[in-house]
């Protein structure tokens, strides 16, 4: 259920079709779906390019067709092979600067390495790193939808279209769910707070809350910044320093704020992957009276066995604006 926002079908229409150049980045059935439906909606033809792996593993791009002087773009979506993804993107990016394109937009329904956008102990923000990459490459303008973090356009130094899948969720909710009037909707974690009193509002729904030890990975416990130094190293800058003790954070027992009892729950978020934090979330909602159990979200991973854990779960059902 990936839709393209009319304002942005607007803009493209603008663009004369003589100079405008449509490529799928990939052969993967859900990269070509949605390319032949754009391409179908703005009335022009694919354009001929060949993307393929060698013997070594390395990724290949041969354009075939000229693009110089062209508004190319440039459509990608993520397959399991994240990486195979990325350069492909980044390989075929290039192919068109160095072919003299005048200007190659990349649609990107769901940005890679979204969740490292924060430093994480000694780690690294890899999604800073993959907009210099994309922006080195040569990418001009970056099309995606409902970033895991909105800052994330930040790390680019091109314009960035970060377009809504919320819409067409709450369309889904209304004419999908019945009796959501006796609905709630559902923050499997604070973290998710907000994205689920902004489906509340619209709705005129109440909310709920999940706090405790189903809390999700990325709160500030893994974040090393916030570990208290221990009394060897801080003997070891100065003998008479006294830093005050830190009180070591513990997750609280699991709590539901607000009233499920006798309630369809519909947890929204962003990203479906790893579902354990879901199915944790769904089993609390079941021991607080919901009778039923909805899951929306923008972009539909669902890693490794994920679809049959939602199939024995207590989750009623998934609804996702796009899958893999």
């Amino acid at each position: 259920m990936f839709c393209v926002a009319s304002t942005e079908i607007g803009a493209i229409m603008n663009i004369t079709k003589g100079g405008l150049v449509l490529f799928s980045a990939n052969s993967n059935s859900s990269c070509m779906e949605l390319s032949r439906r754009i391409a179908e909606r703005l009335g022009v033809e694919m354009g001929k390019v060949q993307v393929y792996q060698e013997p070594n593993r390395e990724t290949r791009v041969q354009i075939q067709e000229s693009v110089r002087g062209k508004d190319v773009f440039i459509i990608q979506t993520v397959s399991k092979d994240v990486n195979t993804t990325i350069m492909e993107l980044l390989i075929m990016v290039y192919a068109c600067k160095t072919s003299c394109a005048k200007s190659i937009i990349g649609v990107i329904p769901y940005f890679p390495y979204s969740k490292q956008c924060k430093m994480r102990k000694r780690g690294s923000i890899v999604s800073k790193l993959l907009a210099s990459m994309m922006c080195k490459a040569g990418l001009t303008h970056l099309i995606t939808m409902d970033l895991h973090q909105k800052e994330i356009q930040g790390f680019f130094n091109i314009p960035v279209d970060n377009l809504r899948a919320s819409p067409f969720l709450l369309q889904y909710i209304q004419e999908e769910i019945p009796d959501y009037r006796n609905a709630v909707i559902v923050a499997k974690s604070p973290a998710s707070a907000k994205r689920a009193q902004s489906f509340a509002e619209r709705l005129r729904l109440g909310i709920a809350v999940i706090h405790g030890e189903a809390q999700d990975a990325e709160s500030d416990l893994v974040d090393g910044r916030h570990s208290p130094p221990t009394a060897k190293s801080v003997a070891a800058i100065h003998p008479s320093l006294e830093i005050p003790m830190l009180i070591p954070k513990e997750k609280p027992p699991i709590t539901v704020v607000g009233d499920v009892g006798g309630r369809i729950a519909i947890i929204v978020d962003d990203i479906i992957d790893d579902v354990d934090s879901f199915l944790a979330a769904a089993e609390t909602l079941k021991e607080r009276g919901a009778y039923k159990i909805f899951v929306m979200a923008t972009h539909g991973l669902l890693s490794s066995d994920a679809p049959r854990l939602i199939e024995e779960s207590a989750i009623d059902e998934v609804s996702v604006g796009r899958m893999g």
